[in-house]
């Protein structure tokens, strides 16, 4: 008897091992496709490695300033130093050497230099980036490139075998594959537009930018992000989609910076428990309210209290997906909006504004911000982060790129200017802010 359930546990765990893997794709043909190696040899030339130069400030107790104040600053030698990074990049023009890639991979770079398949290096420029969907256009210039042609991730579905290829922890044009786990994924970084295509492709440090492609040779995405407590792959990987990143690149080559859709509302998140206590017939959606005058939902004829629940036929759930729904489009763009008012289902069209991006730097705002960047514009209520000068003052203090500044001295903020206000009135500020799903408190002195 026991040899028996050791014979039924044994044949239970090859069952189980077997579903582990995704099962062999087929071709258009329906043919099964035995090797990866013919496609492979097609997309791989298009992908790059990048190497990226950075100065940064090492910190030392000679920069605080209260150190300074109470034992003198001595002669101390520049404590800059140079360090260098790694990632990925798809060439996505070749006769005009134009490199898609991460923001985050080129963020601060004195220097970016890119290795071609055949081991070629080049010296790139960054053309424009775009911190909120972290994508960012390069180029080189260069003969012979090999490029990839961009595919329509509005066409994937949820179990369509991919590979990614990059350039993981140096070790460059690595190839990997797997499927497409998840769509429309959000919530992953505390800031900007997310709409992440999500893949057990294996993904790690280092292929930040590089090729999200599918069967047909076509790049539907740009890897991003993790999510793992060590640091490595654990099946959970993101991409941005290509439609995402073309209408970037798109927007920074026609305009030279990227003009984001506005549709000029503040909204609030209709839930069972919110739908219940205002009497609306509806479970979920964002509910309008305040609206811009001259806005483009004041044109449409929106009113304050109808309840957005879809844009171009995608469903709105939250107040969320309608920044992302919008912000994610470009200004001029037409949309129908679908909603609510008073019981009936309407229709609305509206041709999209300009968000305008309000920056700020943190020395005209108070002494212990100095080496910060703000900017009002963001897909939530609050003031983000966009720039920390390593060793500055802000740094030292404790504030990080990506941080949601959300009150200060316990009074809520939406913009700079009520940030300037507060700090006009006061010498010491108690920021508190979002950071990585958590809330925290930082005195600014």
């Amino acid at each position: 008897m026991k040899k028996f359930r050791i014979f039924c546990y044994a044949i239970t765990f090859l069952f189980l091992a077997s579903q582990s893997y995704a099962a062999i794709p087929k071709n258009d043909q329906g043919q099964l496709i035995t090797s990866l190696a013919p496609l492979v040899k097609t997309v791989a030339p298009a992908v790059v490695n990048i190497r990226v130069s950075q100065t940064v400030k090492s910190r030392s107790p000679y920069d605080d300033e209260m150190f300074r104040r109470f034992f003198g600053a001595p002669n101390v030698p520049n404590n800059s130093r140079e360090v260098q990074s790694a990632g990925s990049g798809v060439i996505v023009d070749a006769e005009n050497g134009y490199i898609l890639t991460n923001h985050h991979v080129v963020s601060g770079a004195n220097k970016i230099q890119i290795s071609l398949i055949n081991e070629n290096t080049l010296d790139a420029e960054i053309i424009g980036s775009d911190p909120a969907t972290d994508i960012a256009l390069l180029k080189v210039e260069a003969n012979e490139l090999v490029d990839i042609n961009i595919g329509d991730s509005n066409e994937i579905e949820v179990g369509d075998f991919v590979i990614a290829i990059g350039n993981p922890f140096g070790l460059g044009n690595t190839v990997t594959s797997g499927i497409v786990s998840a769509l429309g994924r959000t919530g992953i970084s505390t800031s900007g537009y997310e709409d992440f295509i999500q893949t057990d492709a294996s993904i790690n440090p280092g292929n930040s930018g590089g090729a999200l492609v599918n069967m047909q040779g076509e790049l539907v995405g740009i890897n991003s992000a993790i999510i793992s407590q060590s640091g490595g792959n654990v099946g959970i990987g993101f991409a941005v989609p290509s439609e995402i990143a073309k209408s970037i690149m798109s927007q920074i080559l026609d305009f030279g910076e990227v003009r984001r859709g506005l549709l000029g509302v503040s909204i609030h998140t209709i839930d069972e428990e919110t739908a219940e206590i205002l009497g609306v017939n509806a479970d979920s959606g964002a509910m309008i309210t305040a609206i811009e005058p001259g806005s483009a939902a004041e044109k449409a004829g929106l009113k304050v209290e109808d309840i957005i629940t879809k844009v171009n036929d995608e469903k709105i759930t939250n107040a969320r997906d309608l920044q992302n729904a919008i912000g994610l489009k470009g200004s001029g763009e037409n949309v129908e909006i679908e909603y609510i008012r008073e019981e009936n289902i309407l229709l609305a069209n509206a041709i999209l504004g300009q968000q305008k991006i309000n920056k700020q730097i943190g020395s005209d705002i108070h002494p212990g911000l100095v080496g910060a960047q703000f900017s009002s514009s963001t897909n939530r209520s609050g003031i983000e982060v966009i720039e920390v000068e390593p060793g500055s003052p802000a740094a030292q203090r404790g504030l990080e790129k990506g941080d949601l500044i959300v009150a200060v001295n316990r009074l809520r903020v939406e913009n700079i200017q009520q940030l300037e206000s507060i700090a006009k009135k006061n010498n010491i500020l108690y920021l508190m802010f979002e950071r990585d799903d958590r809330t925290l408190i930082l005195r600014i002195q």
